[in-house]
């Protein structure tokens, strides 16, 4: 069940904070999983999961497909601390194909960075990206893109947290600091006016619609910045990057994951 103040912020701010959504040992079985990936590097594989990075070494590293790296990765897919509220303002209930499902999950990854990393700003309501679009029509929600972003680490001052322009999802305008702090090179959100720093405990969840001006502080502190990203959408998308899931991972994910995965798998074709 959706909360009217889940619906009522998310509709004003853009996000919500989902406080202690997974559990200790759920968190502890997902960092140890990361300590036996990491350090990859931009390109290189560790079986499934992928180097990757947005712009340079400035904005730190992706493990993409991050699902392929074990079950507690997979258990996130369909996780009950977010999956109403992620179908909730998706929209689309009742008008989706219900075989394949509402939800379409176009993109996983985990950021690591460390001191001295960010990324710049990027999104807001003024951009014409169909895919990230923010609606709401007769009291329902329908939007193109949901991400949810897991604290694996401490997320406090100094730490490199994601920073947003509350409200942003449904400007006309872009900011008028955007060019100067957008994703590029040694880019980070510190010094752009109206932006907050989202505070988190490890094991929180931030859901924010992708169309809301978003990116991160600079991390000033020794260790790493951790965080988990699954995107969500309607099912009728398709994937974000050229990555696919596995047969083995779709083998073993049950019907709902699967189905968020990878909805596009039963082809019609013409009889040989």
């Amino acid at each position: 069940m959706v909360s009217d103040r889940d619906i009522f912020d998310f509709d004003l701010r853009g996000y919500v904070v989902l406080k202690g959504a997974i559990d200790q040992a759920h968190l502890a079985e997902l960092n140890g999983i990361i300590d036996t990936i990491h350090p990859l590097e931009a390109g290189q594989w560790h079986g499934r999961v992928h180097g990757h990075q947005y712009g340079d070494s400035t904005s730190g590293i992706n493990l993409q497909q991050i699902y392929e790296a074990g079950e507690a990765f997979e258990r996130l897919i369909n996780h009950a601390a977010w999956l109403e509220q992620v179908k909730h303002f998706v929209g689309g209930e009742g008008t989706f194909d219900h075989k394949h499902g509402p939800l379409f999950m176009d993109e996983n990854f985990v950021t690591v960075r460390g001191p001295g990393e960010a990324i710049g700003l990027h999104s807001g309501g003024y951009t014409p990206t169909k895919r990230t679009q923010f609606h709401v029509k007769d009291g329902k929600f329908m939007c193109g893109q949901i991400n949810v972003l897991m604290a694996l680490t401490e997320m406090g001052p100094g730490d490199g947290t994601t920073m947003v322009i509350p409200g942003s999802h449904k400007s006309n305008f872009q900011p008028p600091d955007y060019a100067e702090n957008e994703m590029q090179p040694g880019a980070s959100v510190d010094s752009v006016e109206n932006a907050i720093e989202v505070f988190m405990e490890p094991g929180d969840a931030l859901l924010f619609t992708d169309a809301i001006c978003h990116g991160s502080a600079k991390r000033t502190n020794e260790g790493q910045r951790r965080v988990c990203v699954y995107r969500y959408g309607p099912s009728w998308g398709y994937f974000r990057h050229g990555y696919r899931p596995s047969d083995e991972l779709l083998a073993r994910l049950t019907d709902e994951r699967r189905r968020m995965v990878s909805p596009h798998d039963s082809p019609i074709l013409p009889p040989e």
